[in-house]
């Protein structure tokens, strides 16, 4: 195995975060094991931790939502070594619910800046949404790892998605006032299709690469294959965008909304020809699903050349253990980054590292 530059989080501080006041939690090892009773915090750990990375909750939460109760304003901090560097990263929000992010003590100047520094995967049983719920869900997952990979990339789509709002907003005046400007519409249409080709290009060339990856580790998951098919669906495979833009307009006028573009992308899922959605047993979703996100902290560590911290919260529950031992199996010989692993089951889980892990340490709240 390839030892990537190491990325380790040595201690977190929680100030009025969730169900903490104040709490600070050092890890020592590269293996973390966190247990306790529901409600107890285990996954408020982990929201903290990719809030540092995105400088946002896993859970698409306002940030206020994210403050203890009965007070104002919040504090996350985390001491991480990067390299041979030891580097503390903030996020604080202040009570007038501004949001400030510190890289070693440095601001930034905008939110966005900071993704990608500390790449980080997390697995929770939210995530089948990824496999059940809408396109929305499968264009988050793309969206998500390109941004930390390619900052370009994440500045396209921010733009992208804005001007969508705006032409959006342009159709309903339109409908309102029963006059349409061609020239807005054109303009729209010129800056849609700039930022849009790129971010379907990035696209493109990411699945090409990751959709093998998701496959081989569905398979040493599973143990069978199931011919499970993944495939990128979008409108700019066979028509180019502007032409898609000028023939959709009457239908977008009528719906109000832009129809066409990558905002449409997809992700079509099948196994044995039929919907994946509608066919797969539970056991297979938890295969494909961690497959999915095994195969991101595999290219993120390609691309990166540094090895992604790894969050799993409650992955075991409703796993048999012959799936059990294969995701832990693999995450101990094929990952060299720092990983967390949640559970109710105190013994459960002391029993499955002890087994199956070298050296860890266990968290008992």
């Amino acid at each position: 195995m390839y030892f990537a530059p190491m990325l380790m989080l040595k201690s977190l501080n929680l100030v009025q975060f969730r169900n903490y006041v104040q709490q600070r939690f050092e890890f020592t090892r590269r293996i973390i094991g966190i247990v306790g009773p529901n409600g107890t915090g285990k996954t408020n750990i982990l929201d903290a931790l990719y809030y540092l990375s995105f400088t946002k909750s896993y859970f698409s939460r306002p940030d206020a939502q994210n403050v203890h109760h009965h007070f104002q304003g919040m504090r996350i901090d985390g001491q991480y070594f990067i390299g041979n560097e030891e580097i503390s990263i903030a996020c604080i929000l202040r009570e007038n619910l501004k949001k400030e992010f510190y890289y070693d003590e440095t601001p930034y100047n905008k939110l966005s800046q900071h993704i990608g520094k500390v790449p980080c995967v997390m697995i929770a049983p939210d995530d089948v949404q990824i496999i059940t719920g809408t396109s929305e869900e499968r264009r988050k997952l793309m969206d998500s790892l390109l941004s930390q990979l390619y900052p370009e990339y994440l500045q396209h789509l921010i733009q992208y998605n804005k001007l969508i709002v705006q032409r959006n907003s342009y159709l309903k005046l339109v409908a309102e006032l029963g006059n349409m400007d061609a020239l807005i519409i054109e303009a729209f249409n010129e800056q849609l299709v700039q930022h849009g080709i790129v971010i379907y290009k990035y696209r493109k060339d990411l699945l090409g690469q990751l959709l093998p990856e998701i496959l081989s580790l569905y398979i040493l998951l599973a143990g069978k294959i199931d011919e499970i098919h993944i495939e990128y669906q979008s409108s700019l495979h066979t028509k180019e965008f502007k032409v898609q833009l000028e023939e959709s307009l009457q239908k977008d006028l009528i719906v109000q909304r832009t129809t066409t573009g990558v905002h449409k992308d997809d992700l079509i899922i099948t196994i044995q020809g039929q919907s994946f959605k509608q066919e797969a047993s539970q056991g297979q979703r938890k295969s494909l699903l961690f497959a999915i996100r095994l195969a991101e902290w595999v290219f993120i560590k390609k691309e990166k050349n540094i090895s992604p911290i790894l969050l799993m919260d409650d992955i075991f529950e409703k796993l048999d253990e012959n799936r059990m031992i294969q995701l832990l199996t693999w995450v101990h010989q094929h990952t060299d980054g720092q990983v967390f692993i949640t559970d109710t089951h105190k013994d459960r889980v002391e029993d499955l590292l002890t087994k199956h892990v070298d050296d860890f340490q266990l968290i008992q709240l």
